[in-house]
């Protein structure tokens, strides 16, 4: 009794970079968060918490956290988790080193020669990836382009239907037929799956589009396992087999679409015959795919990321998103397509980033191209000298770690990393700063799976001498001279700042109301009556989807780039969605595959969030060390038995697993998960110590699965 008493419920948001944003309740007794639990009362989530973070009170209590500021005393990189690596240090000294380094550099250099680099571990608008654009663009920094996931499926999306949400996840209840196009559902969007359950229960067909057979592909009624990388030649068949087959909605076509006869014409080189050969999905199955997806109204995709991840990947999204205009599912309440609802969210982007800071001419270097930046590979005037790290652990999650590494321990570049723990990035820091958790601190997250904006409380003070994110631009604008209103906000301010309050999409409410309920879904209409597009209505410029672009330009979208319109890629694109090939395959590169032979998946893990959670012995024993999916007739070649050691590997890197013998992925494929530390691993090396920087095109996304290896048993 007296332990209820004592109980105080705080309103939470899950700030990971997950489309659900969880609304949760920190539970705090005597002053400490003792449990974390699902909000019940959040119509989407439901009160349910994914394995990540079912025991998320418990990471907040880590032993191994950051607890106090830390200046580099060895070798960059050296000892086990840093070893005695560090000395602690007071948070003056930490600020007053990063100013005074700093203005050496700018004295020398100019602040160009700054970097900022962040991303999705924080997804707040006051302590998350975009938190820190004010202070680096007021202290003229280089622009950090953030483009490691959704940037260039955002920008087919802009292109082919304005800043919408589109379909609602919860009016997907009423689809009878729903399409989840590489996404796997039950791992990465999990309080997604209870509507989708409940539309198949009411009869509705799941259909999983996917490149192996992932958790909600098995829980699907029909798999189909196109080849990696060819997404735009099976939904250019599945347009032209509706073409063919009679199964065009033309009213809807002709009202509500731009450059049909083109799109029309395009198609027709598909053939059910070429995509089979390009996809190796069967003919028969293509059409049976469009027919029922145009006949079994209303019907719905839910697209995922992974769509993006390799040469032509925006590209194929494009495609995708034309099929349902062209059969009419629009029309239906949850009807249509869903990729990310954020678009419809009231957040001024622009006050939280405040491009207004950034001086004409700032240079841009993209987030994939780390390792180039900080080798010299890219040829940048002034180079790199000062790397910031927050809200991102790039030694994991970016492409080509080997080169990344290699930068880092330049000893005249000067790193500062904010983080939690001392990860594979914050090992070669030259400071240290121990960031707050989310109990720990006030925030806003808007979500990029759901119409909820949802408030977290600062339910309990930082342990040590934890900070927020925010304090940190707080303390370096005072350190730099910066008086700008902005930098002497409180969190409390700075939450409400940034939501547009008079969009109708709020519905009147204010601050108070987030502090009495915890959560809002913006007033985008009902999920029983929502169908935003039935009458065409797209926030284009023309008001219709656009197939057709004729004398576009490539860019990314602002919120990934500070809201910079400066230094974008400004290449011309295909006036019409298209196909692609790959850059790696046996098919597109025989001589490259000659020595690496497979083609790498690398999807994102169930028991890790990213890199998050991926030091913590629990969670590891859940989601396992790093295992290699591979099939049977490609293990039997190499010798390789269930639970082998195996080292994968081509001329970027390597790293090691254990292999996992399964039909789960076809001949020629290999999978992966991303997020284990690779200081944690067999070796010192990941998944992403074999990727590719090389950009997917549109959006300047990344091809996290156009990459080749080959795998060997370790003896």
């Amino acid at each position: 009794m007296n332990e209820q008493i004592k109980a105080e419920v705080f309103h939470g948001a899950c700030p990971h970079d997950c489309p659900d944003t969880c609304g949760m309740d920190y539970i705090v007794r005597d002053g400490k968060l003792a449990e974390v639990r699902g909000k019940k009362d959040h119509p989407f989530t439901r009160g349910g918490l994914c394995v990540k973070l079912k025991d998320f009170h418990d990471h907040h209590h880590n032993p191994d956290r950051l607890m106090y500021p830390l200046r580099r005393v060895g070798p960059k990189g050296s000892g086990p988790n840093g070893g005695n690596n560090f000395e602690r240090i007071t948070w003056d000294e930490a600020i007053s080193e990063i100013g005074r380094r700093w203005r050496e550099i700018i004295d020398t250099y100019g602040s160009q020669a700054i970097m900022p680099q962040s991303y999705l571990g924080n997804m707040g608008l006051v302590q998350g990836i975009n938190s820190g654009d004010p202070f680096f663009n007021r202290l003229g920094s280089t622009v950090n382009e953030k483009t490691y996931c959704t940037s260039g499926s955002s920008t087919a999306w802009l292109l082919t239907h304005g800043p919408t949400g589109g379909v609602d996840p919860e009016s997907f209840v009423h689809c009878k037929y729903i399409v989840i196009w590489a996404c796997n559902t039950i791992s990465t969007n999990l309080h997604h799956w209870p509507f989708v359950l409940e539309a198949q229960k009411r009869g509705a067909k799941v259909v999983v589009v996917d490149a192996f057979r992932s958790r909600t592909a098995k829980a699907a009624d029909w798999h189909i396992c196109p080849k990696p990388g060819t997404d735009g030649a099976l939904a250019l068949a599945v347009i032209n087999s509706l073409a063919e087959q009679g199964l065009v909605d033309q009213d809807y076509v002709d009202k509500y679409t731009l450059g049909w006869p083109e799109l029309k014409a395009r198609a027709a080189e598909f053939t059910l015959d070429v995509a089979e050969k390009i996809t190796g999905v069967k003919a028969a199955d293509i059409a049976t795919f469009a027919r029922e997806f145009a006949t079994s109204q209303p019907s719905a995709i839910r697209i995922g990321v992974a769509i993006e991840r390799s040469a032509g990947g925006a590209q194929a999204a494009r495609a995708v998103y034309a099929i349902p205009a062209v059969a009419g599912s629009w029309r239906h309440v949850g009807g249509g397509m869903l990729q990310l609802p954020l678009w419809d969210f009231p957040v001024d982007w622009v006050k939280a980033a405040r491009p207004d800071f950034i001086k004409p001419g700032t240079r841009v270097v993209n987030n994939l191209r780390l390792g180039q930046a900080l080798t010299g590979e890219m040829k940048l005037d002034p180079p790199i000298k000062s790397l910031f790290v927050f809200c991102t652990n790039p030694v994991s999650q970016s492409p080509e770690t080997n080169k990344i590494v290699e930068g880092l321990k330049r000893e005249d570049l000067f790193t500062v990393v904010a983080e939690h723990f001392i990860t594979d990035t914050a090992k070669y820091a030259d400071i240290i700063l121990p960031s707050a958790m989310a109990g720990e601190a006030e925030d806003m997250m808007w979500s990029w799976g759901t119409f909820y904006f949802t408030y977290n409380q600062k339910a309990v003070d930082p342990p040590g001498e934890c900070k927020p994110t925010s304090d940190l631009w707080r303390l370096l604008a005072a350190e730099m001279g910066f008086d700008d209103p902005v930098f002497k906000m409180t969190d409390s301010e700075l939450c409400a700042a940034y939501i547009n309050w008079d969009d109708p999409k709020m519905g009147g409410v204010d601050m108070e109301y987030f502090k009495q309920h915890g959560f809002y879904r913006i007033d985008v209409g009902s999920k029983d009556t929502r169908a935003p597009h039935a009458e065409g209505k797209f926030p284009t410029p023309s008001g219709k989807v656009e197939f057709l672009l004729p004398d576009h330009k490539n860019f990314v979208a602002g919120p990934f780039r500070a809201m910079y319109d400066g230094d974008q890629d400004g290449a011309p694109i295909d006036p019409l969605p298209g196909y692609v090939p790959v850059r790696e395959s046996p098919e597109t590169n025989p001589d490259l595959a000659k020595s690496y032979p497979l083609n790498i998946i690398s999807p994102k893990s169930h028991g890790f969030l990213n890199s998050c959670y991926a030091n913590e012995p629990h969670k590891i024993k859940g989601q396992g060390e790093q295992f290699v999916m591979i099939n049977k007739a490609d293990a039997d070649t190499r010798n390789i038995r269930e639970g082998d050691p195996v080292r994968v590997a081509n001329a970027r890197g390597s790293f090691e697993g254990v292999a996992r013998i399964t039909d789960d992925v076809n001949p020629g494929i290999v999978v992966a998960t991303l997020g284990y530390w690779r200081s944690l691993n067999r070796s010192d090396g990941s998944v992403n110590s074999i990727s590719s920087d090389a950009w997917s095109g549109l959006g300047r996304a990344p091809t996290f699965s156009d990459n080749l290896v080959e795998v060997t048993r370790v003896n």
